[in-house]
Order: structure tokens, then C-alpha cells, then sequence
């Protein structure tokens, strides 16, 4: 699968792009046989006025056959926003094969 990282107002270290690579190639074991073309992830600092503390936010876009997977979250810390992407991700791609199973057996 080929991941590709952009950063918004933040720079991505070597560090950064390495642990985004590693949690979004997790996916690969929940995909199974699943084709994927490739996986968008964007990380973003936004600068909201309202919240005193630094907001993360992480979106992914994940490119199935016959569908796009889109998860964002914001969080605290860039960590947990790539964390909470890639649990919701992990759902999203059990309901996809679910619903994909389900429609082999009507046939």
C-alpha cells in the first residue's frame, strides 16, 4: 500500500512520516486480499481560537475498489490522532469486508 503524507502548518520530521507509515501499514493485516491503490494522510496544527491547548488534527482517505474510506480526527498530540484514525479505520475496513461478503451470498 502507498502512503502519502502531507503536513499543514507542521513539519514533518522523520519521525512523523515513520510512525504514520507503521500505523497505516497495520492496515494491510485487516485488509486481507483487498486491493488498495493507495492512502491519503494528511496532518494538520490547527489554530483554533477557542481552545487553549495545541489541536492536532489527522485525516485519511483510503482508496478501496468501489469506495473511498474517510476518517478525521483531532486530538491533543499528533500521536493520538493518527492512533484514533487508524482504530476508526480498522472498523471501517471490517464493515467494508462485512458488507462485501454480504452481497456474494445474495447473488
Amino acid at each position: 500500500m502507498k502512503v502519502q503524507i502531507k503536513t499543514t502548518k507542521i513539519e514533518l520530521s522523520g519521525e512523523l512520516k515513520m510512525y504514520t507509515e507503521k500505523k497505516m501499514g497495520m492496515l494491510e493485516k485487516y485488509l486481507g486480499d483487498v486491493p488498495v491503490s493507495n492512502c491519503d494522510v494528511e496532518i494538520e496544527h490547527v489554530l483554533n481560537k477557542q481552545s487553549s491547548g495545541k489541536v492536532y488534527r489527522a485525516e485519511t482517505n483510503l482508496f478501496l475498489p468501489g469506495e473511498i474510506l474517510r476518517v478525521e480526527k483531532t486530538e491533543e498530540t499528533i500521536i493520538k490522532a493518527i492512533d484514533k484514525v487508524k482504530d476508526h479505520l480498522v472498523l471501517m475496513i471490517k464493515r467494508y469486508k462485512e458488507k462485501k461478503q454480504d452481497k456474494k451470498r445474495r447473488k
